[in-house]
């Protein structure tokens, strides 16, 4: 079946980061800006990742937003609900320094614009952990415009995460596409190569790796974004004959 949809992780994908400098940056920032509403440091991060958590394994009878603020109004008390405000502003005002502990890799702008001349679909698969303001920053932080992807994933409008399979077909599902039809870019070999469980073709971008089962990657076709673009080409070529 011919590939119709290529789908993108972002963190560490299209956008180059060190995940452990990242969340420094990003949790850093976030504490202080929460301080003066009496959050110490440790424990709101350490309530972050148990909600993070939970998103993770969000079985879809609610939104990963409502899952997360579920378990934070749990940890901290309802009252926490009432600062959803302030975090919104952090995302407005502050979150854009977390800017400087990322990279930048202009090949990937090149390579989306490069497969759309090809006729194919573009859609972007990040881990819908993040709110939609943090998920737009992120993009035009990798050079590259929300309106480029048909779709982007956030923790709005999602019910699953990676590396659940559902994440998955919620997304092909939104598509109206098979996930035959379709070839996962990642560079996380458990959250973004496991999309080949549910048939979908898959394409290892290897720069900033992140490998937790110690996989043996040989058996993924990997590379640049240029060997992406050629293999995509390869793959319509094939199919045509």
């Amino acid at each position: 079946m011919s590939i119709k949809v290529v789908l993108f992780d972002l963190d560490g994908t299209l956008l180059p980061l060190d995940q452990e400098v990242f969340v420094k940056s990003y949790f850093g920032r976030l504490a202080k800006h929460l301080a003066p509403l009496g959050y110490e440091p440790q424990s709101l991060i350490a309530s972050i990742w148990t909600g993070t958590a939970k998103m993770v394994k969000n079985t879809g009878e609610k939104t990963n937003e409502e899952v997360f603020w579920d378990e934070f109004a749990v940890i901290h008390g309802e009252k926490a609900r009432t600062h959803m405000p302030e975090f919104e502003r952090f995302y407005r005002e502050e979150f854009c320094k977390v800017k400087e502990s990322c990279g930048y890799t202009p090949e990937a702008a090149k390579a989306i614009s490069e497969i759309k001349k090809l006729g194919l679909r573009v859609a972007l698969a990040t881990n819908p952990i993040f709110p939609e303001i943090a998920t737009r920053q992120r993009i035009e932080w990798a050079g590259l415009k929300p309106e480029d992807f048909e779709i982007f994933t956030t923790y709005e409008n999602s019910r699953h995460s990676k590396p659940n399979l559902e994440y998955y077909k919620d997304v092909t599902k939104s598509l109206g596409v098979s996930p035959e039809e379709c070839i996962m870019v990642g560079n996380d070999v458990g959250e973004d190569m496991v999309a080949r469980e549910l048939g979908m073709k898959v394409f290892l971008i290897p720069t900033h790796i992140i490998n937790k089962a110690n996989e043996d990657i040989s058996q993924y076709p990997q590379g640049s974004f240029a060997d992406l673009v050629n293999y995509i080409k390869n793959q319509k070529t094939e199919l045509s004959h």
